[in-house]
């Protein structure tokens, strides 16, 4: 086979693999404007004949849905935050003062990650109780997250710091910068792409929380939208476009913001965030 050839089958193949990954959003978006009578026909439709746009005003309105976003963006942010200005600094010294223990220490802190949260969720629920962090839910949320993610950003972040060579902080040291200083303006400035990567998916992470905050916020004007999502599930559920427009709102902004920075995204990739 040419090489022509295989780079037209490897193009097919990959356009065939976007098309099925792709095809469950697809079907999301065009079932939220779907009428009654069309979600549930058979064959099924793969265009409303008359799409039902009201179905996003009504289900914006009827379920509070800007308020549970902002929740969520609150949770989000507040999570990156932490996880990033504790995260930063820990992956910095561990990648410039590295031996063979930190190394098992990490590897055996990164198998945490493997626990799924519906296991580590009692614990730490009757933790927060015992020191009165539910009183403050979101705060308790937001701690979750970040304990839960911090060990996978310090391990990504760190590969960064390892890229960035050791002999350009020695010639700032040389040059009269203390060792905080060689760091503000000479290793965080080149290894600013790993961190953004590495915050965009804390940050897609938090967004979707859902096991943490089902279980430490009762209020409902507290509640992110993961939350909100799942009050429309009960044993009789049938108005899968309201389902479908409310994921659609939920999913959208995170999209948006990947397609935003997705030229930072593959530079912090490729600069070694996730080598």
């Amino acid at each position: 086979m040419s090489e022509t050839a295989r780079n037209r089958l490897m193009l097919v193949i990959a356009i065939i693999m976007a098309a099925i990954y792709l095809f469950p959003l697809y079907w999301m978006y065009i079932t939220a404007l779907k009428s009654g009578s069309e979600m549930f026909a058979t064959p099924p439709s793969f265009w409303p004949a008359a799409p039902q746009w009201g179905t996003y005003a009504y289900v914006w309105e009827s379920r509070n849905m800007g308020l549970y976003l902002w929740n969520s963006l609150l949770i989000a942010i507040g999570a990156v935050v932490i996880i990033t200005v504790l995260g930063v600094g820990c992956a910095y010294v561990l990648a410039r003062y590295r031996n063979i223990w930190v190394d098992i220490g990490l590897f055996l802190i990164l198998m945490l990650q493997v626990l799924p949260a519906s296991l580590m969720i009692t614990p730490i629920f009757v933790g927060f109780s015992q020191i009165g962090m539910l009183n403050y839910p979101r705060l308790a949320v937001v701690i979750a997250i970040a304990a839960k993610s911090m060990p996978f950003f310090v391990v990504l972040v760190r590969a960064t710091f390892m890229a960035v060579p050791m002999e350009l902080e020695e010639a700032a040291l040389v040059d009269g910068n203390s060792r905080i200083g060689a760091f503000f303006n000479i290793v965080l400035p080149l290894a600013r792409n790993g961190i953004l990567v590495s915050a965009i998916l804390i940050f897609m992470q938090a967004f979707g929380e859902f096991v943490y905050s089902k279980s430490m916020i009762q209020a409902a004007e507290l509640q992110p939208a993961s939350v909100g999502l799942n009050s429309f599930m009960g044993p009789n559920t049938n108005e899968w476009n309201n389902i479908m427009a409310y994921a659609t709102m939920y999913v959208t902004p995170i999209l948006a913001i990947f397609v935003l920075l997705q030229r930072r995204i593959v530079s912090g990739l490729t600069s070694g965030a996730l080598k």
